[in-house]
This record gives structure tokens, C-alpha cells and sequence, in this order.
């Protein structure tokens, strides 16, 4: 099987959202993963607690995930490294309210998984469609 890269494993993080899963699973993640979501002021470090935080996040939030919109993915000088910028949709199950937030992660990822992932949301979207 080929080495996943960057962009593969990005792919594999959009198709986990919109499949309910959680959007980071064991396999495409290091032994030694870094999340980082600064402006949550959250980090969270090493592959056990990464998939399991991805898993509880995933049970806890009240959105079915719908699409994925306006999607840019941004090459570096740096092979391991991509920037995607994209905006998220979903509806809060139990309504019809729709809404939709942007975000922007840094990837990088080494010998086909991800070693480091940050994270910046539009942490006022977020919280004004979950209210």
C-alpha cells in the first residue's frame, strides 16, 4: 500500500466527519501526535488520548455533519505540511437549524500519519449555532 500523504490523510479526516465518526481514528494518527487548538487553548498530546478525545467529541456534539465547503488546500515549501481552509455545515440533530463555521489546520504528517495538527475554528460560530 502507498505511504498516505497530506492531502490523503485530509481526505480521510473529511470522509470520518461526514460519516459520523470520529474525525481522527487510531491508524491515521503517530505514536507521538500533537493536537492543538490555540484558541481553545487546548493541546492534547500522544495517539491513545488524541482518538480518544476525537471519539468523545465526536459522541458529545449534537451535529450531523453534512458538508464540507469552499475547501482550499495550500502545498508548503515543506512536503509533510499542507494549510486546508474550509467551512464545515451541519444541522443540530433535533431541529432544523442549520449553521456552518470556519476553520483552518495546519497538517503535517510523517511516514503516512499525522505527527502534528492545529487547529484554529470560528470558535463564535460554533457557539452560537450550539446555543
Amino acid at each position: 500500500m502507498p505511504e498516505r500523504t497530506p492531502r490523503d490523510l485530509f481526505a480521510r479526516f473529511q470522509h470520518n466527519v461526514l460519516s459520523g465518526a470520529a474525525a481522527l481514528d487510531a491508524e491515521m494518527l503517530a505514536d507521538d501526535v500533537v493536537v492543538e487548538q490555540p484558541f481553545a487553548r487546548h493541546r492534547t498530546e500522544g495517539r491513545e488520548r488524541v482518538a480518544a478525545m476525537a471519539e468523545e467529541g465526536r459522541a458529545s456534539l449534537p451535529v450531523a455533519f453534512e458538508e464540507f465547503r469552499d475547501v482550499t488546500v495550500h502545498e508548503t515549501a515543506d512536503p509533510e505540511v499542507i494549510v486546508t481552509e474550509y467551512r464545515l455545515v451541519g444541522t443540530l440533530r433535533g431541529s432544523d437549524v442549520r449553521a456552518q463555521a470556519a476553520f483552518v489546520v495546519v497538517l503535517r504528517a510523517r511516514d503516512g500519519r499525522i505527527v502534528h495538527w492545529r487547529e484554529y475554528q470560528d470558535r463564535a460560530a460554533i457557539a452560537e449555532a450550539l446555543a
